[in-house]
């Protein structure tokens, strides 16, 4: 999933320099038209586990959850946090408000015998909450700062979008590799500390971007970046096989897929809350214009997703502690 993510910009920027049929950008939105297809076509393959019964839609609860999320985000975008209006705040504590009928709603529907949208037995395990939570704000890192990188490219440094979504391969190539490596031999040597070191090499890499931003030539293109998004990918593609691996261990079998269902939307939420929160500070700290401008706006944008990583590590940090605390408690 996370190679997937950070694949689609630098295909975007391929697809878009091809100017397709003259499709210019349009071809990044069209070019979901055949993978879907794909998607589709494959699907029959796939194995299930089959209910003991037939679950049935929860309309009403993706309607609220549909509802609370777009008015918690919507104003985000694009948005100068320090100076949104009223209007703006009162959006989101009304979206805070619909989800929480969206919780109550859940529990009613389980009481019910009915099919919730989410299991409400999953947050009798006290590490799923705040595994979300880390789902949300891992991903809004990484996807937040895809997209400042490839913003400070072309707005700062007036890179062509082709070499703009190139620039992320390193991040790409590092991701994958150091995913396989995790996935296929240490998570199951070293656990939970995979995700840890994961957090720690993301921070190194953020960290070193900062510095080549700080050292960097406002209208030169910052060659050494490529080497900390290298890093960054590094940490990405370790974090994620431990994390996704702690946070459904615990669960029953019957949990599964609700729970994987939802750490999904939490992952699209949270790289959506990414984009809008680390874009528009980047968009607004560069208004005054200049390549000097600019350079100031992404180290900003860079410190406000550090802070957003430490967010990550204590949350993983506590998932790892509920989890073993309600092992400890478990009946033998």
């Amino acid at each position: 999933m996370g190679l997937a993510a950070v694949c689609g910009p630098v295909l975007g920027g391929v697809l878009t320099h091809a100017d397709l049929f003259g499709s210019s950008w349009r071809a990044a939105f069209l070019v979901n038209a055949p993978v879907s297809l794909v998607v589709l076509a494959l699907s029959p393959k796939l194995l299930e586990d089959r209910a003991s019964r037939r679950p049935t839609l929860d309309l009403t609860g993706t309607l609220l959850a549909t509802i609370g999320v777009g008015l918690i985000a919507s104003p985000l975008i694009g948005a100068d946090i320090a100076a949104m209006s009223g209007w703006s705040w009162g959006a989101i504590v009304a979206g805070l408000i619909v989800m929480v009928v969206f919780g109550l709603h859940q529990r009613h529907v389980a009481v019910g015998g009915r099919s919730p949208l989410v299991e409400p037995s999953l947050f009798a395990h006290r590490g799923f909450p705040a595994a979300l939570v880390t789902s949300a704000s891992f991903f809004a890192v990484t996807n937040g700062l895809m997209v400042v990188v490839v913003l400070h490219l072309q707005l700062g440094h007036g890179t062509d979008v082709l070499n703009s979504g190139l620039t992320l391969t390193p991040w790409s190539v590092g991701l994958a590799v150091a995913s396989w490596v995790a996935g296929a031999h240490l998570v199951r040597r070293y656990g939970h500390h995979v995700m840890s070191l994961g957090l720690a090499v993301l921070l190194a890499g953020a960290l070193a971007a900062l510095a080549v931003y700080q050292a960097a030539d406002p209208t030169a293109y910052p060659e050494p970046l490529l080497i900390a998004l290298g890093v960054v990918g590094l940490g990405a593609g370790l974090f994620s096989p431990a994390f996704f691996t702690l946070a459904l261990k615990p669960l029953l079998p019957q949990e599964i897929g609700s729970a994987a269902g939802l750490l999904n939307p939490f992952q699209q939420l949270g790289a959506a809350l990414g984009v809008a929160i680390l874009g528009s500070v980047y968009l607004n700290s560069a208004e005054p214009g200049g390549p000097a401008a600019a350079l100031h706006a992404v180290q900003v944008a860079f410190w406000v997703a550090v802070v957003l990583v430490a967010v990550s590590f204590a949350t993983s940090m506590l998932m790892v502690e509920k989890n073993a605390s309600d092992r400890a408690g478990a009946p033998h």
